[in-house]
């Protein structure tokens, strides 16, 4: 099996310095042995950044974005840092992007927020446009990119091929990423939604393309309290359920929150639920939220979580 974790994980709250916290945790996930660790970018520190400094500083362990909202950053500034990460990681860097929330974005940037599904098209078109090694010339409806002439050059010495995957859930986002990306990084996408929804419409999409990764992301703990973990899971998350793209997920899962995907328990409890992810279709599980309530119990559900990859 194939599993990852997403940092942070809820246990960071008091920490003194961010970078250093990451990086000792994405340590503690290759020790574990675990195959990948993921970033998330809120408002704070730049996921991109992270990962390309704890990928260096941790070898063997590949190291993503889960994920990096494309609005308001214009593809060819998202194609330079993937690429100095990938050099920096000797080639162990995936690049997750998602289209974002408009109701979180919109206001926090004071940017018009462009059609979301035509804004993907467009920009990945132009990632690649650059990860392909073509000439940089597009104009879109939402954005465009020009790389001609005296320092037009977009590529990075020392990176190599870049993984691009996209946080794709609503059959129109799937359809693109299946034509343009490698795979799809879906958060709180149950088994049923994965192996009703997700799996076929992208496959679909891909037609005549090597296979792409299903990449489930999805809360793990394991506690002897699986009741209080979902409930604080619950509360936490509340506001994916005015979200569209989760409302439509978790109706297709057949829930009704964030909760009740939770995947809490005992040992054998988590290993058992993991399992129904692989068997939905997920060619990979990243594990979210494990230190959600201490530090404790994220490294307890590493330990699971490393000892399923070993088997």
């Amino acid at each position: 099996m194939t599993i990852g974790v997403a940092l942070p994980s809820g246990d960071t709250a008091n920490t003194v310095n961010i970078v250093d916290e990451l990086i000792t945790q994405t340590g503690q996930a290759a020790e574990a042995g675990l195959t990948s660790a993921w970033f998330s970018q809120q408002m704070e520190h730049d996921a991109i950044t992270v990962a390309a400094l704890a990928g260096r500083a941790v070898p063997g362990i590949t190291v993503g974005t889960g994920v990096v909202p494309i609005y308001p950053r214009h593809p060819l500034l998202i194609t330079g840092l993937a690429q100095t990460a990938q050099a920096a990681t000797g080639g162990r860097f995936v690049l997750g992007l998602g289209t974002g929330a408009k109701n979180w974005l919109e206001p926090a940037y004071g940017i018009e927020y462009p059609p979301p599904v035509k804004h993907l098209r467009e920009h990945l078109t132009i990632l690649r446009q650059v990860f392909d090694g073509g000439e940089i010339d597009f104009d879109g409806e939402t954005v465009s990119a020009h790389a001609k002439g005296f320092a037009a050059s977009v590529k990075v010495a020392g990176s190599s091929d870049i993984p691009l995957i996209v946080a794709a859930m609503g059959r129109q986002a799937l359809r693109v990423t299946g034509e343009l990306a490698d795979g799809t990084i879906p958060f709180l996408a149950g088994p049923t939604a994965l192996s009703n929804l997700i799996v076929p419409e992208i496959s679909k999409a891909a037609t005549g393309r090597p296979a792409l990764r299903i990449i489930a992301m999805v809360p793990v703990v394991v506690t002897d309290e699986p009741d209080a973990v979902r409930a604080l899971v619950d509360r936490q998350y509340a506001f994916f359920r005015d979200i569209p793209s989760y409302r439509a997920i978790f109706d297709a899962q057949g829930v009704d929150s964030a909760g009740e995907l939770v995947i809490a328990g005992d040992e054998e409890t988590v290993a058992a639920e993991i399992r129904r992810y692989f068997d939905a279709g997920a060619t990979e599980v990243v594990a979210t939220q494990s230190g959600i309530r201490n530090s404790e119990e994220r490294l307890r559900t590493w330990r699971v979580l490393g000892d399923l990859v070993k088997r």
